[in-house]
């Protein structure tokens, strides 16, 4: 890795709030975070189990790290799909110290089998395994240090019962509204030492579908954009951004290729609908599972498809922002 990608490298991770007080958005999660937060920490206990779910990009990842940033520990992170022997998991909990976070995203998708070696390790901070095959198999207790579980998915539903109701503290993470989206690209701006006016922080803002990852990606595409134009560029003019973002197929609402393909599939295939999801997907030649968690959220959100029992069905305010006769 040569030195201009170190430094980006290190930008990346700075794209990242290390305390709540900088953490921006999520009001609600955040002063409810900063109570559990602060009282643990004048018990000396660890923190309560907490499980984060919403669609990608909200800020998940991020908030367990602010929460061990804030506990005075060690984040320890993983992914659910990653874990497929429970030698993998013990490995993991073992190595936690007193009041460590371990984190798990995706961890609707753990397998039954170490989902269930996690129970005893989170109520009461050990596991039983089992050491040899057939006769010379013994069992053995493992005692833990006491930690803290960060769950993050984005099905929540698909968790079981049982995984769900250990977790103590539960937050559900929402899409961010437009003036929180502009202080993040704002904040993104002075990382990156490449200015933004107003407008063109606040056009950003609008298209990035309330999610700050997305934010952030349009940002960089649109710096690429002005340098592009001009190499000695260090600000963005709103002509350059929207042009820019017009060449990334971005549209005033945030729209991409993949959501006009979805809409138009529904009305000019299923006329309108009602259509279910997997024939949407077998349509467009995209997964279906990517456009249940990542598509149809926003869409949803923002009303331009309602779900009904008999399938997804494309509203009035969709057939006008495409411009299209019902």
């Amino acid at each position: 890795m040569n030195n201009d990608e170190l430094i980006f490298a290190e930008y990346d991770k700075s794209l990242r709030p290390k305390r709540l007080v900088d953490y921006i958005g999520q009001e609600d999660i955040k002063e409810m975070l900063h109570v559990f937060i602060t009282t643990a920490r004048q018990r000396e206990e660890s923190l309560d189990h907490v499980l984060l779910y919403g669609p990608p990009g909200l800020g998940k990842t991020t908030l367990a790290n602010i929460i061990a940033n804030e506990m005075g520990k060690k984040c320890h992170t993983t992914s659910a799909p990653s874990l497929s022997r429970i030698g993998d998991l013990v490995t993991l909990l073992t190595e936690l110290d007193e009041g460590d976070i371990l984190f798990i995203d995706e961890i609707h998708r753990l397998p039954q089998i170490i989902e269930e070696v996690l129970y005893s390790a989170m109520e009461d901070y050990f596991v039983d395994i089992i050491i040899g095959k057939d006769v010379t198999a013994n069992p053995m207790k493992i005692n833990l240090m006491p930690f803290t579980l960060i769950g993050a998915t984005t099905r929540c539903g698909d968790i079981s019962s049982p995984l769900r109701d250990r977790f103590g503290i539960v937050h559900q993470l929402n899409y961010y509204k437009t003036s929180e989206l502009q202080r993040i690209v704002k904040r993104t701006s002075r990382i990156y030492q490449f200015e933004i006016d107003e407008e063109s922080s606040l056009e950003i803002a609008k298209r990035s579908r309330g999610t700050p990852r997305i934010a952030n990606r349009l940002f960089k595409r649109v710096r690429d954009f002005a340098q592009f134009d001009n190499p000695e560029c260090k600000s963005i003019p709103l002509s350059i951004t929207k042009s820019s973002l017009t060449k990334l197929d971005i549209d005033e609402a945030g729209l991409d290729q993949t959501d006009y393909k979805y809409i138009n599939a529904i009305i000019s295939r299923f006329n309108g609908g009602p259509a279910g999801l997997n024939a949407i997907a077998a349509s467009i030649s995209e997964d279906a599972t990517t456009l249940e968690d990542v598509t149809e959220p926003y869409l949803l959100q923002e009303g331009f498809i309602v779900r009904t029992p008999r399938g997804r069905v494309v509203t009035d305010k969709a057939y006008r922002h495409l411009g299209k006769e019902k």
